[in-house]
């Protein structure tokens, strides 16, 4: 089978989001003058070791006006005991709700921006906006974000190394589907 995404897809549903899987999800955090916000986000990664770099994009509403407003945004780790509550906080509600209200998720202050972040997440990234990017298509803004700073639960450091098989990461499929990280395979590169 052959299409162009131009002409649209010959399937019942769009095949596309299960073709780029796993994705890493963003479960970004800002802050306001209308107040907190959280919602996750699957067009998101990690771009550049040094300096770290990440991007994420979708909606230009809260999220991305946020991080716009203020120039910073925090990325959490979503974990595999937070699905329920990172699938809560894609919600559609109005401006100004507090999504970690919403679904029950305490908050934390980060440490070098003025924006709250998942208290219990296995890893959040500080991060300071770099650049706002207009996507082709209306609805698509790319942000771009320098990591400032970077918190790591105690737990999830075994021998030196943060073990992903602590808490289990959670990515996007396609679809309604998501992906649980349980088994690792190592591979060494060629020198």
């Amino acid at each position: 089978m052959f299409y162009r995404p131009a002409d649209g897809h010959p399937l019942p549903h769009n095949p596309l989001p299960a073709l780029v899987a796993p994705r890493p999800i963003g479960w970004i955090s800002t802050r306001s003058s209308a107040g907190d916000n959280l919602a996750p986000y699957s067009f998101f990664n990690l771009v550049s070791y040094a300096p770290p770099q990440v991007i994420f994009s979708g909606d230009p509403r809260d999220t991305v006006a946020n991080a716009r407003e203020t120039g910073v945004f925090a990325m959490n780790v979503v974990e595999e005991a937070a699905m329920a509550a990172m699938n809560a906080t894609s919600a559609k509600v109005a401006r100004g709700v507090d999504e970690f209200a919403l679904a029950g998720v305490a908050k934390a202050e980060c440490s070098t921006i003025d924006c709250p972040r998942v208290a219990g997440a296995p890893a959040t990234l500080e991060c300071r906006v770099l650049q706002v990017v207009e996507l082709k298509g209306g609805h698509n803004t790319l942000v771009v974000g320098e990591v400032t700073g970077i918190h790591l639960r105690d737990d999830c450091i075994v021998d030196g190394r943060f073990d992903v098989t602590r808490f289990h990461p959670v990515g996007r499929l396609g679809y309604r589907d998501y992906a649980v990280v349980r088994d690792l395979v190592q591979m060494t590169r060629p020198d």
